[in-house]
Formats: C-alpha cells, sequence, structure tokens
C-alpha cells in the first residue's frame, strides 16, 4: 500500500544514508589530518618566518597522488592567514595555469580579488603590479605550485620560479616564498629547472610517502563518521574499501568509493552499504586518478589520447597520421603531447625495433582502452 512504512532497513524516500555528503569530495578539507605529522613539522618551519615578516624558505613538497599533500598546505594556509594578516597566501593549480602568465594571473587575482584584465596586459606590466601592492601592503606572499608538473611538461616551471624568486630584484621590498607541489614520482624537480633558477630556490624536501592499509582505515574512518549516518558501513565493508584504496596507493580512490557506494546502497533503497555496492562502485572509483589526468588535457591532448585507444596496437606512425589528419597538428606538436602523456602515466611509450625502419615509438595506453574512451 503507498504509505506503507518501509521494511526495517529500508530508506524511506525522504532519509538518506549520508550525513554530509561533502565529506567525500575531492577538494574538501578534514578538519583532522592524521599520519602527517613529520610533514607538517616541516612545512611550519619553512613558513614560519613570514608569520615575522621575513621571506619564507622555499620548499618542495613531493609524493604520488593522493597521499595528502594539497591538504596539508591548504590547512597551513588557513592556519597561517588566522595567526596574521601580514601574510597572502595563494595556492594555484597548475593542471588548469600550465603557463607563467596564467600563474601570475592567478596571484593578481589573489592580491586584489579580481581577475587582470582579459584584454592583453603584457606580462611585464601583470607583474610589477602583483610585486607593487606586496610592498605597497606589506605583506609576505606564500604561493603555493600545485601539481607543479604541469609547468614542467609545459616548458614554463624554470621561467616562472626565476620570475617569482627574482621579484625582489625588480622590485625592493618584495618577498616571495614558494612551495612547489609535485604528483609526478619520476619528475625530479631540482633537476629538471635551469642553472640559473637552481642557484636561488634550494628548497627543503618533504616527501609524502604513500598510506599504508592500517593509516587507510583511520583516516577513512573518520570520513564514514562525519560523512554518514551511524552504523551504514560496517568494519567489514571498510577494510574492504581499505584494501582496494592501498592497492591503488592514492587515499582519493577510496573516498570516492566509499561515496559512490553510498549512492549505490541508496539506490537500493538500504539503510547500509554492503560489499556488493563496493564492488559495483569499485569498477568506477578506481579510475580516479585517470578521470583527474584527461580532465586537464587540451583538445589536441584529447585527440591523441583517444587515436591512441582506438589504434590500440597500432604502429606510431600510423597514429600520427590519424592524429594529423584529425587536428591538423605537426610532428613536433605530437610528439610533444607523446611526451605528456607518458609523464602523466595515461600512456607507455616503448622503442621497438621495426622490421626495415629501424627504431620506432609504440605507444600503448595504461588503462584499459573502453575505460579510457568512455571517460573522454
Amino acid at each position: 500500500m503507498a504509505g506503507d512504512p518501509p521494511d526495517e532497513g529500508m530508506l524511506s524516500w525522504d532519509e538518506s544514508v549520508f550525513r554530509n555528503e561533502r565529506v567525500f569530495e575531492i577538494d574538501y578539507v578534514p578538519e583532522t589530518f592524521e599520519h602527517r605529522e613529520s610533514q607538517m613539522q616541516s612545512l611550519q618551519y619553512v613558513l614560519r618566518p613570514a608569520v615575522r615578516g621575513s621571506r619564507p624558505l622555499n620548499a618542495v613538497v613531493r609524493g604520488p597522488p593522493g597521499t595528502g599533500k594539497t591538504t596539508g598546505v591548504q590547512k597551513l594556509f588557513s592556519e597561517l592567514q588566522a595567526e596574521t594578516s601580514d601574510v597572502r597566501t595563494v595556492r594555484v593549480n597548475c593542471q588548469m595555469n600550465a603557463t607563467r602568465y596564467s600563474v601570475f594571473s592567478r596571484l593578481f587575482e589573489g592580491m586584489f580579488d579580481y581577475e587582470p584584465p582579459a584584454s592583453g596586459i603584457s606580462f611585464k606590466k601583470l607583474f610589477g603590479q602583483v610585486t607593487e601592492k606586496l610592498v605597497e601592503q606589506e605583506e609576505v606572499l606564500v604561493v603555493a605550485l600545485d601539481d607543479v608538473n604541469y609547468l614542467f611538461y609545459e616548458g614554463e616551471a624554470s621561467d616562472t620560479l626565476y620570475s617569482l624568486l627574482r621579484a625582489h630584484e625588480e622590485h625592493s621590498g618584495a618577498r616571495i616564498g614558494v612551495v612547489v607541489v609535485s604528483s609526478d614520482p619520476n619528475l625530479d624537480v631540482m633537476d629538471e629547472l635551469d642553472t640559473r633558477v637552481q642557484s636561488v630556490f634550494r628548497p627543503e624536501d618533504i616527501y609524502f610517502p604513500p598510506y599504508d592499509q592500517h593509516e587507510i582505515v583511520d583516516i577513512l574512518r573518520e570520513r564514514i563518521e562525519r560523512g554518514f549516518q551511524e552504523g551504514v558501513v560496517s568494519t567489514m565493508v571498510l577494510d574492504d574499501v581499505a584494501a582496494k584504496t592501498a592497492e591503488s596507493g592514492d587515499l582519493r580512490v577510496g573516498i570516492d568509493l566509499l561515496r559512490r557506494a553510498g549512492l549505490n546502497a541508496e539506490m537500493r533503497a538500504s539503510k547500509t552499504v554492503e560489499l556488493e555496492d563496493v564492488e559495483k562502485a569499485y569498477e568506477k572509483s578506481k579510475f580516479v586518478h585517470l578521470s583527474r589526468s584527461l580532465d586537464g588535457l587540451s583538445d589536441s591532448e584529447r585527440t591523441l589520447v583517444e587515436v591512441i585507444a582506438e589504434l590500440e596496437g597500432e604502429q606510431a606512425g600510423t597514429v600520427y597520421e590519424t592524429f594529423h589528419e584529425r587536428s591538423g597538428l605537426g610532428y613536433t606538436r605530437y610528439s610533444e603531447i607523446v611526451n605528456k602523456l607518458d609523464d602523466l602515466g595515461i600512456i607507455d611509450t616503448a622503442y621497438a625495433d621495426v622490421e626495415g625502419r629501424g627504431r620506432s615509438r609504440e605507444l600503448n595506453l595504461a588503462y584499459d582502452a573502453d575505460a579510457v574512451l568512455d571517460r573522454l
């Protein structure tokens, strides 16, 4: 009968398994930040001079994706802002801002609280206005270049850092500290920078290792307590999610998995999340890293991924010809994009001996082709 109370264990229309779904979003900053005490101390050490009005030290924060690097920086930045009004902190997402010009546009926005004029203001002028405002306000600026690996893929990292680190020469009294955050384990930040930058950068090195399964259980349990109603997720389900997360090495997989499993339980009108909900969710959640990498690609980069997925196993020559037909781009740009996709871990490249043609580069997707095409 309509209007009958639902069975025990079944959700009614106006009920949810979630207490606060926001807890499972990628950019949520948790109140307690566990298993990262020594990294947080190192970051505090680097930034402490800023509170006293001096230029902070620089730092390279590195570690695989989903190990808490961005969260650590965001937490410290908000503590700094609460501590003193003389420090300005700006976090730039380099996946979205992969040129020196767009990095400084974000800094301008962070200093002035509005975007710079869209119509071609020169870099020199943009740079001058940022440093002038800093000196005028007598503020120290701390910049976090998050996902700095994207600046390296575009060949913009050295110029960007050089401008930031030399700002005080352009404008005496400008105090800027730089924290670069890299999620690419194959990128040696210092090695890849020009020598002119290496000599002035000299950063502290702060490493965020992957979480082990015990740590993952702790962190996910805290999210479950904040995000779900009581009794929705059993210890058995938590252990299953933690095992899958540990296997991927990326905490974001576990957080996404909890959210999707909760939504699957709601679809079944169930008050509890079961192992079947987790299994079903894992088909999508295990590709969190892939989805994020694909989201940051330009149209021409996406086109090449699509071509490689469609021509899986074909010679590189055929891939290039098809890409050239679809995009109109030449070999140099093609080669640059291949290197970037390789760096991002979307494709694997290897050289192979081809009969009659010498050595040729083989391009293979690092993921299942259907999964990639689905997400494009």
